[in-house]
């Protein structure tokens, strides 16, 4: 059987007993998730860098796209569209469908809390209906797990925001050192007015501005907030982590956000460069990592029950194996290597605010519980300490602030930032 033929048939079947049915019990939505709307709600920061958001989805050129991106961080009823009518039976099928594609790991459905099917599905408001929704706002999901970077309510929009000025900032970096001319020949111009218009040739506007958005849009299923002010924690799966490169030894392994993230933009039905680029957040498909790129598409086109070749999101080599495929003029000559377009590592590179963010964060905690006991808190009691003091202080002031203030004036720089918290009453 073909792989084009096995993707639509491995769709409709299960395999009977390849998952222990104890691990298909529904979990909740996060206990925590209205505590977490309530407070990134009060945030300036926060609220300032959802609106920055919207703003740049406003931005984009293509109608669908546009539209779909505004109706998915700022509309409360959106869709979860790669989980419309998805039941209890289609995600055994689903299921069933990664593990013999060997996209998961299926040890891990012993050790992640509820097995493989609750971290490939977590829950969702009229899970299974027609129109299952986001289970918290857009804007009150963290930006990680829990000690990880952005782990606050409404982290993802902070470290959303960062992540797409620093795309667009990057795209116009390349027009200026690459793009311009000066009598016809490369010229070096970084002052240049209108660099997009006069560069010497496209690198898309809307893909550089609309995949940032979009790459992390399902941390707002996955992240979701227990009543004590943690989170859920996160599958890691788009292979097994033994053997993903074509069968031979690999990890593709990656954050199940990601592929959640890829598999709705897949049901929006987004193009194929736009897809590809936001996939390419994680690695780039270089430097002999094509490979993990194309197991996420997989995984994605999978969750949306998508053939990804058909798509165009995928390609199929001569050996059988699926790969990038040639978009624009790139299949012009064999290039023998990975079908590359810029805007795949421009993402990629926008991807690195965690290099600082996840410090920051692990530093930022330290520092807060050097100073609880001034403000009355306990981080033994957990729930009032994550929800009355930690959570909001991050919330307010953010990971990277707290550090960065830190670094220059001590324990009592922080402490100057968490008084006016106090007199605001946020803590």
């Amino acid at each position: 059987m073909s792989k084009l033929h096995h993707f639509a048939a491995a769709v409709l079947l299960a395999l009977p007993g390849s998952v222990p049915q104890g691990h298909a019990q529904q979990i909740p939505p996060g206990a925590g998730n209205a505590n977490a709307i309530a407070l990134s709600q009060k945030s300036p920061v926060v609220q300032s860098a959802y609106q920055f958001l919207i703003s740049q989805a406003r931005s984009l050129q293509n109608r669908k796209l546009r539209n779909q991106t505004l109706d998915a961080i700022s509309n409360p009823q959106t869709c979860v569209e790669h989980r419309s009518r998805v039941d209890a039976n289609r995600k055994n099928a689903i299921l069933q469908q990664l593990i013999q594609a060997g996209l998961v790991d299926t040890n891990d459905d012993k050790t992640f809390p509820g097995g493989l099917l609750a971290g490939v599905f977590p829950p969702l408001v009229n899970d299974g209906g027609k129109c299952p929704h986001l289970p918290q706002a857009f804007f009150s999901a963290p930006g990680s797990v829990y000690g990880g970077h952005h782990s606050y309510p409404g982290g993802l929009p902070v470290h959303e925001a960062n992540n797409d000025l620093s795309d667009v900032n990057l795209a116009e970096q390349y027009r200026s050192i690459y793009g311009q001319s000066f009598q016809g020949l490369p010229w070096v111009r970084p002052d240049a007015a209108d660099r997009q218009t006069y560069a010497s040739f496209l690198i898309d506007q809307d893909v550089i501005v609309g995949a940032p958005i979009w790459h992390d849009w399902a941390k707002s299923i996955v992240f979701q907030w227990n009543a004590d002010g943690s989170e859920f924690p996160e599958l890691n799966f788009g292979g097994n982590g033994v053997t993903d490169y074509n069968g031979a030894p690999g990890n593709s392994k990656t954050g199940g956000h990601h592929i959640m993230s890829v598999a709705e933009s897949m049901s929006r039905g987004f193009s194929p460069a736009f897809v590809i680029a936001q996939a390419s957040a994680h690695s780039t498909p270089t430097s002999g990592n094509e490979y993990k790129v194309v197991n996420w598409l997989r995984s994605a086109a999978i969750l949306a029950q998508i053939d990804p070749v058909q798509a165009g999101y995928l390609s199929i080599d001569n050996q059988g194996n699926y790969r990038l495929p040639a978009l624009r003029k790139v299949g012009d000559t064999d290039l023998n290597d990975t079908n590359v377009l810029v805007e795949y590592v421009l993402h990629n590179l926008s991807d690195a605010d965690y290099i600082y963010s996840g410090p920051a964060v692990t530093d930022a905690q330290t520092v807060l519980k050097a100073l609880a006991a001034q403000y009355g808190y306990d981080p033994a009691d957990v729930s009032r300490y994550n929800n009355s003091y930690r959570n909001p202080a991050l919330s307010f002031l953010t990971g990277e602030r707290i550090l960065i203030i830190y670094s220059n004036s001590g324990l009592a720089g922080v402490k100057v930032q968490l008084d006016k918290l106090r007199k605001l009453g946020v803590i």
